[in-house]
């Protein structure tokens, strides 16, 4: 009986403790696996600063170059920079991190060439079962041919790239302050920065895969109070926070108080918009703010909503040809960066639009940023399916009240709308929920979470 990998092989990407839940030998049939389901001729892999990453990584490339594909290994980068390789190249890639999870974890998540994305649905699946069944069985039979293995710096070619997409050669001078969490960050940022009007105030950049300030998670309140302080400390113009993997990127402004993700998102998007003379598509999922679609309207764009998923946002982009997309959780996608995700290229327009006019960040996102948000709230029940449905009991009928169940439940009014969807993973609902003013949000919150809870 083939080996069970259901446990590591998630929806998007794979994740488990290392080496109690997977280990080199089976980052080795991985590696062979993906050869096999891509039919690539040759492939990119890169990894984060995780103690287990060199290895891993290394293993995969094994597996891989055994079945005749010729590997390309980038080393040590973030996880845009790996989308970058596959983007230029033209190749499939392999990102060996965990992102944001704690130091035991480790992770892959794999594309098809050009930064498609690989998920259960376009490869992931057949994936894990060819490496169930060869943990069984053995790997297969070498190719006559074996592929080559060799290595490639792509960190400069990667910050030019994105230098080349944002200009910033005419800002005003600014003052930043970026924490990398002791992530890939610290690896990029020096090279993508390098020769920009910026005064640069590093925090955490040793590359360090235990984490010894802080969880590389910049989305918990907890992880950017360092950030904040240093912020007001410096005087400085804004903070920026990366994860571990540096795919998403946080700002705060020069008070220290935390941006919202959707704030950035419209804001973004007002300037791709006006790159692209006030037309395109813009996707957002179903939690991000009613500021997002509004300002995309408001700059001739087209928004388009969409599930909460890094799989669904690229599925949207590529199906409607958009010109860029947001999520809550600080995900940026880019059409000119292969419909993949950047976080460093959303810090560098969020620094471009700082430093093209006089005022403070506070005041520029004021206008992106229109309504109160609760933020993400996780409830553990016992029977998700049950408390969704009394959810949907007290709101179903009432007058003024639209229902929708694109992902979860959402319910709206004019004034008001609330998400609840269950996790993929753990037994939690999740709530967000949004109104007009502060006092609307806190008793609608209030009220839903009774409900799920009750």
């Amino acid at each position: 009986m083939a080996a069970d990998l259901s446990t590591i092989v998630k929806a998007y990407d794979v994740r488990g403790v290392v080496p109690d839940q997977w280990d080199e030998s089976l980052a080795e049939l991985l590696g062979a696996a993906f050869a096999q389901v891509t039919a690539a001729d040759a492939l990119v892999i890169g990894h984060d600063m995780r103690p287990s990453s060199p290895g891993l990584s290394r293993a995969f490339a094994r597996g891989a170059a055994a079945r005749g594909v010729h590997v390309t290994e980038i080393g040590l980068c973030s996880t845009d920079q790996l989308y970058y390789a596959s983007g230029a190249l033209d190749l499939p890639g392999a990102m060996f991190t965990a992102s944001h999870n704690p130091a035991q974890y480790n992770g892959i998540k794999m594309c098809r060439a050009g930064a498609a994305p690989v998920g259960q649905d376009t490869g992931l699946a057949e994936i894990r079962a060819l490496a169930e069944t060869w943990s069984e069985s053995g790997a297969p039979a070498p190719a006559a041919t074996p592929g080559t293995i060799t290595r490639r710096d792509t960190l400069e070619d990667y910050a030019a790239y994105l230098r080349g997409l944002v200009d910033l050669t005419a800002i005003r001078p600014l003052k930043v302050v970026v924490d990398a969490g002791n992530g890939m960050g610290g690896h990029t940022v020096p090279t993508v920065f390098a020769g920009l009007p910026l005064d640069l105030v590093p925090m955490y950049f040793e590359l360090d895969g235990t984490f010894p300030n802080h969880e590389a998670n910049p989305l918990d309140p907890a992880n950017i109070v360092d950030l904040q302080q240093r912020v007001r400390e410096e005087g400085a113009d804004l903070g920026i926070a990366f994860d571990g993997d540096a795919d998403r990127c946080f700002v705060v402004d020069e008070r220290g108080n935390p941006v919202s993700p959707s704030a950035i998102t419209a804001l973004v998007a007002s300037r791709e918009l006006a790159k692209h003379g006030g037309k395109g598509t813009v996707i957002h999922n179903l939690i991000t703010s009613w500021s997002v679609p509004e300002v995309v309207r408001e700059c001739g764009g087209t928004p388009v909503r969409t599930r909460v998923g890094h799989s669904f946002i690229k599925a949207e982009m590529a199906r409607n040809g958009a010109i860029f997309g947001g999520e809550h959780s600080a995900h940026y996608y880019f059409a000119d960066f292969w419909n993949a995700d950047t976080g460093m290229l959303a810090a560098l327009h969020v620094l471009a639009a700082l430093g093209g006019q006089d005022g403070p960040l506070s005041g520029l996102v004021a206008q992106y940023d229109r309504y109160v948000g609760s933020g993400e709230i996780n409830s553990t029940v016992a029977d998700r399916t049950a408390r969704l449905a009394a959810v949907r009991a007290a709101y179903a009928g009432q007058d003024g009240l639209a229902l929708d169940e694109l992902d979860g439940l959402t319910v709206s009014s004019a004034d008001w709308w609330f998400n609840v969807r269950p996790s993929n993973t753990e037994p939690l609902l999740r709530l967000n929920a949004e109104a007009r003013d502060e006092t609307t949000m806190a008793k609608l919150r209030d009220e839903v979470l009774a409900i799920i809870r009750g």
